[in-house]
C-alpha cells in the first residue's frame, strides 16, 4: 500500500461479541475515537485461522483490544470462580494469536478495559477475576449510565509515556469493569493506578507503542482532552507503519 495525501492508518478494531444473539457489534466510540484521531478503523471478523490473521496483521497499520467477555482464568493457570463471568474461548483464542503476531510485526496496540487484562495476560500475568470480592477496594470500579463521566481518580507514574503526554500526575477516569489486573506481567510497566491500588494504565516500553489502559476512553473522548490524546497518540503511531 503506498501512501497518498490523504492515506490514514488502517487500525483494526477487535469485535464485542452476543453470545446470545449470535452476533458481533461494535460501540461507536471506538470507531469515532479513532476516526478524530485521523486514523481509519476497521471491525475486525472473529477468526483463529493462521492465514487470516497474518493477511490481517499485514493490512492493518496497528489494533484496538476492546472491552467484552471475561478474560478465561485458564490463559493465567486458574479455575473460573463462580464470581467469573462470561469467556469467549473462541476471543480469547484469536486476540492471542493476533497479539503475537502484532509483538513479532511491532504493530502499534491500545487495549482498553478488557483489552489491558488480556494484554496482560498474554505476556504472562494474572487477574482478579472479580475486584470487589477479591479486594478491599471501597472505590467505584463499576459505575451506573452515563457512562462518560468520571468516577474516581487514577495516579500516573513519572517517567512514563503516559504522564509525558498528558502532563498531570492525577487524572479522573471513567471505569466499568469488574476485573483487574492482579500480578502485571514483567514485560510491562505500570503508568497508573487507582488510589486504592489497583493497575489501570501499563506499556511494553521495549516497543513503539503498546498501551493499555482500564478506564473507557470509547465513551468519555467527546468530552475529556485526556481521552483524545490517548486516541491520537494511538493512531500517531499507526501512521508510522504507512508505507511511505
Amino acid at each position: 500500500m503506498k501512501r497518498g495525501v490523504d492515506m490514514k492508518p488502517i487500525i483494526g478494531v477487535l469485535p464485542l461479541i452476543d453470545t446470545e444473539k449470535e452476533s458481533y457489534w461494535m460501540l461507536p466510540g471506538y470507531m469515532d475515537g479513532i476516526r478524530q484521531a485521523g486514523g481509519l478503523p476497521v471491525m475486525l471478523p472473529l477468526t483463529d485461522r493462521e492465514t487470516e490473521i497474518q493477511q490481517l496483521i499485514s493490512l492493518c497499520n496497528g489494533f484496538l483490544f476492546t472491552g467484552g467477555q471475561d478474560v478465561s482464568p485458564e490463559l493465567y493457570g486458574e479455575q473460573a470462580l463462580p464470581v467469573c463471568g462470561e469467556c469467549s474461548i473462541q476471543r480469547d483464542h484469536m486476540e492471542m494469536m493476533l497479539f503475537n503476531k502484532a509483538l513479532l510485526h511491532k504493530k502499534s496496540v491500545l487495549g482498553i478495559c478488557r483489552g489491558i487484562q488480556f494484554i496482560n495476560v498474554a505476556l504472562g500475568g494474572t487477574l482478579y477475576q472479580d475486584v470487589p470480592t477479591q479486594t478491599k477496594t471501597g472505590l467505584e470500579h463499576h459505575q451506573a449510565p452515563p457512562y462518560d463521566k468520571p468516577v474516581h481518580d487514577v495516579l500516573l507514574s513519572p517517567d512514563t509515556p503516559l504522564y509525558h503526554l498528558l502532563g498531570t500526575d492525577r487524572l479522573s477516569v471513567n471505569s466499568y469493569h469488574h476485573q483487574a489486573v492482579k500480578e502485571p506481567a514483567h514485560d510491562l510497566q505500570i503508568m497508573a493506578t487507582a488510589t486504592d491500588g489497583l493497575i489501570e494504565a501499563v506499556c511494553m516500553p521495549d516497543m513503539p507503542f503498546v498501551w493499555a489502559v482500564q478506564w473507557h476512553p470509547e465513551f468519555s473522548y467527546p468530552s475529556e482532552e485526556s481521552s483524545r490524546k490517548i486516541f491520537h497518540a494511538f493512531v500517531k503511531n499507526c501512521s508510522t507503519h504507512l508505507t511511505l
